[in-house]
């Protein structure tokens, strides 16, 4: 089974941690393997990073399906860009880190808090627990006054701040599971359960697990109509991997 990987911005350092963590909880005869397109934002914060990113990504989800032999494809950012559309380019499994951790979640917690890096990402992780159904269950999204790239560069200072917006969800907010709002956190997941006593998740290790599973039950995506192929038309400015 190969299962890849997406990061969706750049910044190369954060796609090697994410391959890290997918590969944790892999079976031993399950290929992981991550990558970042060649084009689009350092880091995904805004609803203008999160758009200019989906072309790379969708061009690594082509790529994946017509040459690499990849079973299931995982898109690694908690804002879960471009998944609606990627489910249109390929009829092999692909999931959102933000849908898998929520799902996870709500099979082990009565409730969750999320924690992202930037106060200004709030909105867009608000829309994504929505597009997920899962308003209902998340009682909190913390934010920090740090940049995807901060956390990026010094680890030990993003592990306090995380660590204190997470206890301020278990504390105040009585979360009973915490889920990490950023591809970029996956590092800090062990640390962080150990210290809050309550289940923490990012959302790469779940997407993982979920992947195999619905490879090993021969689970395609559905083609009937909603994520059929797009239609054939010209594409002007993009490149050929894009066109339909």
């Amino acid at each position: 089974m190969r299962i890849k990987i997406i990061n969706p911005n750049t910044t190369v350092s954060m796609t090697k941690a994410i391959e890290q963590a997918g590969k944790k909880f892999a079976r031993a005869r399950t290929e992981v393997f991550a990558v970042n397109p060649s084009i689009g934002p350092e880091s995904i914060e805004s609803f203008y990073d999160e758009y200019l990113s989906i072309p790379g990504l969708l061009e690594e989800i082509i790529i994946g399906d017509k040459d690499e032999g990849v079973d299931a494809f995982i898109i690694a950012c908690f804002g879960d860009p471009g998944l609606l559309a990627a489910r249109e380019v390929t009829k092999k499994p692909v999931l959102g880190i933000a849908e898998a951790a929520i799902t996870t979640a709500r099979l082990i917690a009565p409730n969750f808090s999320i924690v992202i890096p930037l106060h200004r990402s709030r909105r867009l992780s608000e829309e994504v627990v929505q597009m997920h159904g899962a308003k209902d269950r998340c009682i909190s999204i913390r934010t920090t006054d740090l940049t995807v790239l901060d956390f990026d560069k010094n680890l030990e200072k993003g592990l306090n701040v995380l660590e204190e917006e997470c206890k301020r969800a278990v504390e105040e907010d009585g979360a009973e599971c915490v889920l990490l709002g950023c591809a970029g956190f996956v590092t800090f997941v062990e640390e962080l359960q150990q210290k809050l006593g309550v289940p923490v998740f990012d959302g790469v290790s779940p997407a993982v697990k979920l992947a195999e599973g619905l490879v090993d039950m021969g689970v395609e995506t559905s083609k009937a109509l909603t994520w059929s192929p797009p239609e054939k038309k010209v594409i002007t400015g993009f490149s050929e991997i894009l066109q339909p």
